[in-house]
């Protein structure tokens, strides 16, 4: 309760972009919470088009912030990246570099700018530091997106150099949890094994088709738990060094899904089709930086999977806009 009470003191006002996105919904209400709702913005795409010059400027000048939050990005899974790798990178360039400009000429108090892991290197080796970021090209099946993400960290340090702009690249593991992308074709592992689940139950299909081997190992990590990591970057962070934030731990992806099997009382088969990719065969986070500065994701897997099946059930008949179902 001090260190809640300390910080709204400090009478920061906070704008959040992509505030309806997954991360943004874990992310908003922490910081109402802990800086006063009257000092937090949150917008969408339904405020501002970010990958257009003008409207970006006019998010700044109706705006008026100490730190930007920017959190806006267009991500999908690897169905989608795959298809629409050219969408991912023009987008996302954009969304990247038109921020950081406008920012940087105004002078922000600070800047946050989530990227994903996806953007190590393909042959990056595990557990994976933030050393190893420029050691290659990224996995290509998300390079689209990977690589656009990836230049945050150069604008970054650009920004820095020439404006003296204060900004922080953050790096979460493949995170889940309430409020994910849950659409065919669009989704990550854990929310599409949940809904295949889900639909094979109410069909009663006797299997659920996985993709790929089943091989793949991945480092999970709920999406509440990084939420709750940003106010401290916020209030104590200066550096443009990115930082992992993730569990460390290692998961299967075959495990991933006998433990979502379990604990969605499914009674059918898992088939695995092996022409579908696997992706990186294994990539796990390390997580040494962030702990180095007191910081941990403490969230169980079996924990953070039971609150996104919970949700997901509990959403799925009346999934409304911006449910992404």
């Amino acid at each position: 309760m001090q260190i809640v009470e300390e910080i709204k003191m400090k009478k920061k006002h906070i704008v959040v972009t992509g505030s309806t996105g997954f991360l943004g919904r874990h992310l908003v209400p922490i910081l109402e919470k802990q800086y006063g709702r009257e000092n937090v913005t949150a917008l969408s795409s339904k405020d501002y088009d970010l990958m257009d010059p003008i409207q970006v400027k006019q998010m700044f000048n109706d705006c008026p912030m100490d730190v930007l939050v920017h959190l806006a990005a267009y991500s999908g899974g690897i169905g989608a990246n795959r298809k629409y790798p050219a969408d991912f990178y023009y987008r996302n360039t954009l969304l990247t570099a038109l921020v950081f400009e406008e920012a940087g000429k105004r002078k922000i108090t600070k800047l946050i700018y989530p990227m994903g892991g996806c953007s190590y290197p393909a042959k990056a080796i595990s557990p994976i530091d933030e050393e190893q970021m420029w050691l290659g090209y990224p996995q290509e099946e998300s390079a689209g997106y990977s690589a656009a993400k990836k230049m945050g960290i150069v604008a970054s340090r650009s920004y820095r150099t020439q404006y003296g702009l204060n900004s922080v690249v953050l790096i979460p593991g493949n995170m889940y949890g309430e409020y994910d992308n849950f659409r065919n074709d669009e989704s990550h592992v854990v929310p599409a094994m949940i809904r295949r689940y889900f639909e094979a139950m109410r069909g009663g299909a006797p299997e659920v088709i996985m993709w790929g081997t089943g091989n793949p190992q991945r480092d999970f990590v709920y999406a509440g738990d990084v939420a709750a990591t940003i106010p401290w970057f916020i209030e104590n962070y200066d550096s443009s060094e990115p930082v992992n934030i993730s569990s460390g731990t290692t998961t299967p992806i075959r495990v991933l899904a006998e433990t979502i099997k379990k604990q969605m009382n499914y009674p059918g088969d898992i088939l695995w089709d092996t022409s579908k990719p696997d992706g990186q065969m294994i990539k796990i986070f390390d997580v040494k930086r962030l702990t180095s500065l007191g910081l941990n994701c403490p969230t169980t897997l079996e924990e953070g999977l039971k609150r996104t099946i919970n949700w997901f059930v509990a959403n799925y008949d009346n999934a409304s806009d911006g449910l992404r179902i």
